[in-house]
């Protein structure tokens, strides 16, 4: 099982990211999916997580600003993050089960 993250970068406040978890080695649609994030120096951060049966989940402080669906075709979730604001800076990681990609950077600041 192999997951890879991509779509992070720079980006202004209040501008908007499409990050992408691509699996191999597993079917998504038959596996419940995690984002978390990481700050140097802290632990991770569970955000967002879709689950076999398609249902999503958002930790309180992203609510509303943040949107995880999956593409079946694509064998590949998304995380579309809006409003984007400096504490949003972070290490962003995919998980399933044990397995955690190599993360995407996303760094917000004007």
């Amino acid at each position: 099982v192999q997951l890879v993250e991509s779509g992070g970068g720079l980006v202004q406040p209040g501008g908007s990211l499409r990050l992408s978890c691509a699996a191999s080695g597993i079917t998504l649609s038959s596996s419940a999916i995690t984002w978390y994030r990481q700050v140097p120096g802290k632990g991770l951060e569970w955000m967002s997580g879709i689950y076999r049966d398609g249902t999503t989940a958002y930790a309180a402080t992203v609510k509303g600003r943040f949107t995880i669906s999956r593409d079946s075709a694509k064998n590949t979730v998304y995380l579309q993050i809006n409003s984007l604001k400096p504490e949003d800076t972070a290490i962003y990681y995919c998980t399933t089960g044990p397995t955690r990609g190599q993360g995407t950077q996303v760094t917000v600041s004007s």
